[in-house]
């Protein structure tokens, strides 16, 4: 199992950080590591390093004591890291810049997965069990969107922004919100009325019946007192990445500061996207009066949808 999860982790971290260097993209390991707060070439560095440690663990070779040294000492610099990414959760909710209802942080998981995989570096290797690794494989990749959305999902940003952009979903035949629209809606109009952001764009597509989302959305929106100077309508978000490609077209300036909203099992895929298009980006959850009757398929749904706007933005 350890080795299998060195592999996964390793394979991605390479990918990342190729793809970053090649293309000046989105350096999606910020998903399971944040080393912003080093020099550029220490990152990488440390990424590099990272990323040949778990693939050797991996391959089960044999490692002469001076490899094994250092990729114990690389492993211990990673969960050391991974450990303060968590630490600094917590010194952020004390600052009042995240409300989460979340207590544990994402990085302390990816933290217990490092120190799992660092301990194997104690024991004999031993062969691959195909069945073992294949489950093992399974469960790695719906776990880690699924952490996402509990961890990350259910963590407020809001601070101050250009614009509030309001994902949509789904307007019944006789032109009302679903309650998951309007729970989107009314965060969306909390942030507006609070004065984090001067306009908000409301983003979907065709509705059940003569009456579209966005529509819909700017109705409810007047009636909690947001003015309609302020609201700005993309009948065009069909999708995540359309609502993403269309927010500039809205913006303050060409690449917004936004505040996205949407509810919590959708944000890490939100997160993803507008950072693959290099734009700023806070994200909010809607608050659900009522717990979803489809949120098992609709987070089941985000699980494969992640994987795939991941590989599209790495394509």
């Amino acid at each position: 199992m350890a080795r299998t999860l060195a592999a996964l982790l390793g394979s991605l971290c390479l990918l990342n950080l190729v793809v970053s260097l090649g293309s000046g993209a989105f350096n999606a390991n910020l998903w399971w590591i944040d080393l912003r707060a080093l020099p550029a070439l220490a990152a990488i560095a440390i990424e590099s390093a990272a990323a040949v440690a778990l693939l050797w663990v991996a391959s089960g070779r044999p490692m002469r004591s001076w490899a094994r040294v250092v990729i114990r000492i690389t492993l211990a610099l990673l969960i050391l890291a991974t450990f303060i990414n968590g630490v600094m959760f917590y010194v952020e909710i004390y600052r009042g810049h995240l409300i989460t209802l979340c207590p544990i942080p994402f990085s302390w998981l990816v933290c217990g997965v490092l120190i799992a995989i660092a301990r194997s570096t104690f024991r004999p290797a031993e062969g691959v069990r195909f069945r073992v690794a294949v489950v093992t494989a399974f469960f790695a990749a719906i776990g880690f969107p699924l952490a996402q959305m509990a961890c990350f999902g259910n963590s407020d940003y809001a601070r101050p922004a250009d614009v509030i952009v309001v994902f949509g979903a789904r307007t019944y035949a006789d032109g009302q919100p679903s309650e998951a629209l309007a729970d989107r809606v009314r965060a969306g109009c909390d942030l507006y009325l609070r004065g984090l952001a001067p306009r908000i764009l409301f983003s979907g597509g065709p509705g059940d019946g003569a009456i579209d989302e966005v529509h819909a959305m700017r109705q409810l929106a007047l009636q909690l007192g947001v003015p309609d100077s302020a609201i700005q309508l993309d009948p065009q978000g069909l999708n995540t990445a359309a609502t993403v490609h269309n927010t500039p077209m809205f913006g303050a300036s060409a690449l917004p500061r936004v505040l996205a909203v949407s509810h919590f099992y959708h944000l890490p895929r939100v997160k993803l996207t507008y950072e693959q298009a290099g734009i700023e980006v806070y994200t909010v959850p809607a608050h659900q009066r009522r717990t979803l009757s489809r949120l098992p398929v609709l987070m089941a749904r985000e699980v494969a949808a992640l994987w795939v706007y991941y590989a599209r933005g790495i394509a």
